[in-house]
């Protein structure tokens, strides 16, 4: 009667999104003060005042009819411009318009993505490095295609690479760059993505096709400590860079990001074709028609930073002084920490007797860690050390 595959992804919740709703029924019964919720990546820190004050802007400057009317599929020109024009200013490339296709943020982008580059007829493979955004395999599958997975190098975070070149066949589409990263909040060095670079370009050369790159970038202005994120199309020309606004202007509930087609990729003409085509059947007439114009506006507003590393810095200290090991974030908003027993679902359970909501690590593709994200008050991180500590005092 109906999609099984459907079904069981409409009645089965991430793990994610279950911890969240069990917080905000633990917050009713205990009172929110009182719950140390870890689980989703919200945005905490508001919008950059200048977003609210476009929105009214817009509202009383243009025509109600054109500020919520279609705009055309790949996005309003003016907008695409304006954001290329930025694009080109931070990174020193060549984009007009006509690189970018605007999205209902960066799941839509990732979906048309995966859409687009898998073959009509034949096997298609899509590579991810764990840990990684468990949403991949749900996006990747929902295409008929299939998500292949290196395992964690537990060192750094850093890439497998003995592993991924092994990995590599003639049914590889693409390789998904999460950079910085969900949930290890580590930053590809420039070493490393010139080593997958390379690795690539040799493959592709071998098989007789393209291997693509799908850099997955949400949380590239969250960086810290004078870290950079290298922008990959400068390294890989055949790479399609999927962003959003969601972190870095706190828009998350707005759906609004864009795919980035360089000039460079092979066969642009095609690429960018089947973006559209993909776009046009995943029901994406275009996206959001007040929301495009803006973040054209809003592009060169700065991310709160601050906010974040401050966060990030006090639970990783607090967590370190309770006995956790865990790398220094780098960037986004998320830490990595490894799970004080084996089991990270058994770890994360326990913590809920102090109402601690974690995220086991086995989700992303890397038993025996949790992700907490820090994108909460730092009141609320400040009352959860010592529940972190009496936690870890039970695995004395």
């Amino acid at each position: 009667m109906v999609s099984e595959k459907m079904y069981a992804l409409g009645t089965k919740k991430s793990t994610i999104r279950t911890i969240f709703e069990f917080g905000r029924q633990r917050a009713a019964e205990v009172g929110e003060e009182n719950v140390y919720d870890f689980s989703i990546g919200n945005p905490n820190v508001p919008p950059p005042a200048k977003v609210n004050q476009t929105v009214i802007d817009i509202l009383r400057e243009m025509d109600a009819c054109a500020i919520h009317g279609y705009t055309v599929a790949p996005g309003d020109i003016t907008a695409r411009e304006a954001i290329a024009a930025n694009l080109n200013g931070r990174f020193g490339i060549n984009y007009s318009g006509k690189n970018l296709f605007m999205t209902s943020g960066a799941a839509a982008a990732l979906t048309i993505c995966f859409k687009a580059l898998t073959l009509d007829n034949g096997n298609n493979e899509f590579i991810a490095f764990a840990p990684y955004f468990p949403e991949y395999k749900c996006f990747v599958e929902s295409v008929g295609a299939s998500l292949r997975v290196v395992s964690a190098n537990r060192e750094n975070f850093q890439i497998k690479f003995d592993e991924f070149e092994a990995m590599v066949s003639p049914d590889t589409r693409a390789v998904i760059v999460n950079s910085p990263n969900n949930p290890s909040g580590v930053v590809y060095s420039e070493e490393t993505v010139t080593h997958l670079a390379k690795i690539l370009t040799e493959k592709s050369k071998e098989y007789g096709h393209p291997i693509f790159i799908i850099s997955d970038e949400p949380y590239r202005e969250l960086v810290y400590g004078g870290i950079e994120v290298t922008y990959i199309p400068k390294i890989y020309s055949n790479t399609l860079v999927c962003y959003s606004w969601s972190k870095s202007l706190s828009l998350p509930g707005e759906r609004i990001g864009y795919i980035a087609v360089p000039n460079e990729i092979a066969d642009f003409g095609r690429v960018y074709g089947a973006i559209a085509g993909a776009a046009r059947i995943l029901t994406h007439v275009n996206a959001s028609s007040l929301f495009q114009r803006v973040v054209a506006r809003c592009v060169d507003e700065p991310a709160n930073v601050a906010a974040y590393e401050k966060n990030g810095n006090l639970l990783y200290n607090g967590l370190v002084e309770a006995g956790f090991e865990c790398l220094k974030p780098q960037g986004a908003f998320y830490l990595f920490p490894k799970a004080l027993e084996a089991d990270d679902y058994a770890f994360c359970e326990r913590a809920k007797k102090y109402n601690l909501l974690l995220v086991p690590g086995t989700d992303f593709g890397c038993s025996g860690y949790f992700r907490a994200a820090y994108c909460t008050s730092e009141d609320t991180i400040r009352r959860s050390i010592p529940a972190f500590k009496k936690l870890a005092e039970e695995y004395k």
